[in-house]
């Protein structure tokens, strides 16, 4: 049985709005608990991630694994991918997957 504070899906995954904290909590070397206002904006602020979390669920759960969410969070490119994968990089560097795009 999991607990109300459990957000992992039933295969054991982290959400990926859950993995997007986390992977910034991370880069700053703070628990995930911390990433929270004032200090850090809300995640919602950027993306809903309701509907994250659900567009890859509805992937997972038809095989397509392919998806990929790109956005910038706290001064960060994040990219995730269909496979669970949350690559957190400074925005604007030459190692962001971002670097060369233009997000509107």
């Amino acid at each position: 049985m999991s607990s109300p504070g459990d957000t992992s899906t039933p295969s054991g995954e982290v959400p990926p709005s859950q993995a997007i904290v986390e992977a910034i909590a991370a880069h700053e070397g703070v628990d995930p608990t911390e990433i929270e206002p004032p200090e850090y904006e809300p995640l919602y602020s950027v993306v809903n991630p309701e509907a994250l979390d659900s567009l890859f669920r509805t992937s997972h759960a038809t095989g397509q694994r392919q998806a990929i969410v790109a956005l910038e969070y706290e001064g960060y490119d994040v990219v995730v991918h269909g496979d669970g994968r949350v690559d957190v990089h400074e925005s604007g560097s030459d190692e962001s997957p971002l670097a060369d795009r233009v997000l509107e």
